[in-house]
């Protein structure tokens, strides 16, 4: 398990990341969100040693990280680090040896990586002669090929065709199911709902949410969808819920207590015909945009 306390990186005046901690339990796919500048990138090169912490402690199973433990791990970072003018087989060869994996055992690996990846037939071109959705799946396969005991990485999922991505969630899957954490970033946040056991937002450097995706959805306010027969304006008018958007027939509340629902029903039968009367339960967009705006203002 990886675990962050406090974590915190300056430079000079401004503080990029301020005092997070969050776990990447053994077995889970962590979702790490939040927009540019948000300290997402930072905190995973503090991860993998490449900042320094102005503050806090990265810890690998209950301990103070080392070398060594990063060693073990698969980090495919912000900046893609592959060798343009360099043969995709060869150069995989060459960063699986890099982690102790034998040369033969190396061209097995990355053989049978590039065919999962429809790269079979491009193994002796070089990498600048790919297009940039194949450059992704060579650099995720780097990533990987060591077979680590933890994956960082930030944002594998950039430029992927629907294919690619179904691919690289089966790969991450098979890690996960071994009991590999996995760590990674991403602007899609349909996926990472789709795909994640818990979910990270930053926003200025601070964290704003943690947790599994149903836990963040239940965490905030409570809103329902009204469907009238008719204008449903009156509901600005009731003094005990919260009127969050009203177009013509439909309006969106915020109730005080569970059962404020029937008192909302009763309420709008009274004015005439209903035709929806439901919960909403948020995506985790909508809490992303809620809890960020929060910190923002």
């Amino acid at each position: 398990m990886l675990r962050l306390d406090g974590l915190t990186r300056r430079f000079g005046d401004t503080l990029a990341v301020d005092d997070v901690s969050f776990e990447v339990p053994a077995g889970h796919l962590v979702g790490f969100v939040g927009g540019n500048g948000a300290g997402k990138t930072t905190t995973m090169r503090m991860i993998m040693g490449v900042l320094a912490p102005s503050g806090g402690h990265v810890r690998w199973d209950d301990r103070e990280i080392t070398a060594r433990d990063r060693r073990e791990f698969g980090y495919m970072p912000e900046e893609r680090g592959l060798y343009p003018k360099q043969p995709v087989l060869d150069q995989l060869v060459y960063l699986a040896q890099l982690h102790g994996v034998s040369r033969s055992e190396a061209r097995e690996r990355a053989g049978e990586m590039l065919a999962r990846f429809d790269l079979g037939e491009r193994a002796k071109d070089k990498l600048e002669t790919l297009s940039l959705g194949n450059q992704q799946r060579v650099q995720i396969i780097a990533a990987v090929i060591s077979r680590p005991k933890m994956l960082v990485l930030d944002e594998p999922f950039s430029g992927l065709d629907p294919a690619a991505v179904d691919d690289m969630v089966g790969l991450l899957r098979e890690f996960t199911v071994a009991g590999v954490p996995v760590l990674f970033s991403s602007h899609q946040l349909d996926l990472v709902e789709r795909l994640c056991d818990r979910i990270v937002i930053l926003s200025h450097g601070r964290l704003v949410a943690n947790g599994a995706a149903d836990e963040l959805r239940r965490s905030g306010p409570v809103r329902h969808r009204l469907v009238a027969g008719s204008d449903a304006g009156w509901v600005r008018d009731l003094d005990w819920l919260r009127t969050v958007d009203v177009a013509g027939n439909t309006a969106i509340v915020q109730l005080a207590a569970a059962s404020d629902t029937d008192r909302l029903l009763a309420e709008a039968m009274r004015r005439g015909p209903v035709r929806e009367l439901a919960e909403l339960v948020p995506s985790v967009a909508d809490i992303y945009r809620e809890v960020t705006a929060e910190v923002a203002t």
